[in-house]
């Protein structure tokens, strides 16, 4: 560490990182040799595997086991400490990011900034949708989803017509990506395998899972070849695809929806899944607005070759909310575009020359359809059935973070594709109504935590600082 000139220790440089998801992760995890000190700002004390949410939804994994503790996965990160709150500023000038928790403000100052704040649902300006047809973006939204798969086949067990029956045995998922159609299929796999024998007064196996894209074919992004297979698999275990069918309008229960041919219907279904679309994070608007920066249709920044923002070359922004060269939106284009920013950091505290432009190197995309079922691209090369579905088990394997998940998510694993059942079943009130219930509040929801007068100090900048204060505490 260097000394200023009246010989006591310089103030190592700081890196502030928003968000826990692959970006944020793994971008702090890179920086762990750097002489630097590191704040993590995240809303959620989680890292989340996005990818396997649906899994939670449909009974298969626990959230524990793709959503490990953040302080967990650093806490041997010497360098690093994590903030929970939600970002409300970053001020670019006066380098800061203003985080809050309950009626707490943080303000956290910079060197160097991480912007990985990810992304959300988007319902393409239908916001009001979300009401009766939930994302696949959190925890809280798989285990919302969870209590409404499973809740429609209770309701139907208590239903008494026909009509209200079949009503409560369709599910219709919107969206044929990736996660559309293994929600699909997870969702078909349920209803004929895992409760075929747990009910009484309904056959379970005669639910109606309905795909709809207003797209032309499933899987757009895997091309024409392996996007025909999904569909034929899908119908093969009894999901309805329909394709080129826009949906105009979501109600409690039902849906409707506009066919290529200019004709609307409507659907009876209470429950609904919304898979389609997504939007970058509302701290792109506030960088766009301070540095000049574009904005794509997704809301996201459009940022230099080296991933910075324009104008402001110590701040980094990636994944989700990064525009550049057309790049998707996964994990991968996350994780090493966060790996890309620390190197830079590094690289520029050393004294050393930049990096060439960031460039994402595509590693294959991949999605389950069914058990032993899958489809993967892997450059050139076009995988389906069951050698695609291994390639799909190992690769989640890896990437899941930690041992104990890893391990713990194999087991689950084999009982739900190996046997019938299902590790996570249960569901509660609560996760089906709480979100809407705290939107009914509005304004009137404001929860709060009292603290005594002393408590308003100004927080810690660094982590130093904090083990100082701490000590000095105790």
């Amino acid at each position: 560490m260097s000394s200023q000139q009246d010989g006591t220790p310089a103030p190592r440089h700081r890196v502030v990182v928003i968000g826990s998801g692959f970006g944020g992760l793994f971008g702090t995890q890179a920086l762990k040799r750097a002489d630097v000190d590191i704040t993590l700002v995240a809303k959620t004390t989680h890292h989340l595997f996005q990818p396997l949410l649906y899994q939670v939804a449909t009974g298969i994994l626990s959230e524990g086991e793709i959503a490990p503790s953040t302080r967990e996965v650093l806490a041997r990160q010497a360098n690093a400490r994590v903030v929970l709150g939600t970002v409300t500023k970053i001020d670019l000038e006066a380098r800061t990011v203003t985080s809050r928790v309950l009626d707490r403000d943080t303000v956290t100052p910079y060197d160097s900034l991480i912007v990985a704040a990810g992304a959300g649902q988007s319902y393409f300006g239908n916001d009001q949708f979300a009401t009766y047809a939930p994302g696949m973006k959190s925890i809280d939204d798989a285990l919302e989803l969870r209590g409404r798969i499973f809740g429609a086949f209770e309701y139907a067990e208590l239903a008494s017509t026909p009509k209200e029956i079949e009503r409560l045995m369709t599910f219709v998922v919107v969206g044929a990506g990736p996660t559309g159609v293994e929600m699909a299929g997870q969702i078909a796999e349920l209803s004929r395998r895992t409760l075929r024998h747990d009910f009484r007064r309904i056959d379970t196996a005669s639910a109606r899972i309905i795909l709809l894209d207003a797209a032309p074919q499933v899987l757009p992004a895997f091309g024409d070849q392996l996007g025909t297979k999904a569909q034929k698999r899908l119908s093969e275990i009894g999901v309805e695809v329909q394709l080129g069918a826009m949906v105009t309008n979501v109600d409690a229960t039902g849906i409707e929806v506009k066919d290529k041919d200019g004709t609307t219907r409507r659907i009876e279904s209470v429950t609904k899944v919304w898979a389609a679309g997504v939007q970058a994070s509302e701290l792109g608007a506030q960088l766009a607005e301070q540095s000049g920066a574009a904005l794509d249709r997704a809301g996201r920044v459009e940022v230099n070759d080296d991933l910075t923002l324009p104008g402001h070359p110590e701040v980094y922004v990636v994944g989700d909310m990064a525009s550049l060269k057309g790049y998707p939106g996964v994990a991968q284009v996350a994780i090493q575009g966060a790996r890309y920013a620390a190197e830079s950091i590094k690289r520029r505290l050393a004294g050393r020359s930049p990096q060439g432009p960031f460039q994402y190197k595509d590693k294959g995309s991949m999605a389950t359809i069914s058990r032993f079922s899958a489809v993967a691209s892997i450059g050139k090369l076009h995988f389906g059935g069951f050698v695609a579905w291994v390639l799909w088990l190992a690769v989640h394997l890896v990437y899941i973070i930690g041992f104990k998940h890893r391990l713990t998510t194999l087991l689950h694993w084999a009982v739900s594709f190996l046997g019938r059942g299902r590790s996570e079943r249960t569901v509660t009130e609560q996760q089906v109504f709480a979100r809407t219930a705290i939107e009914q509040l509005g304004d009137a929801y404001a929860p709060s935590l009292p603290r005594v007068p002393a408590d308003k100090r100004p927080p810690v900048q660094s982590v130093a600082q904090a083990r100082d204060e701490a000590s000095r505490t105790l």
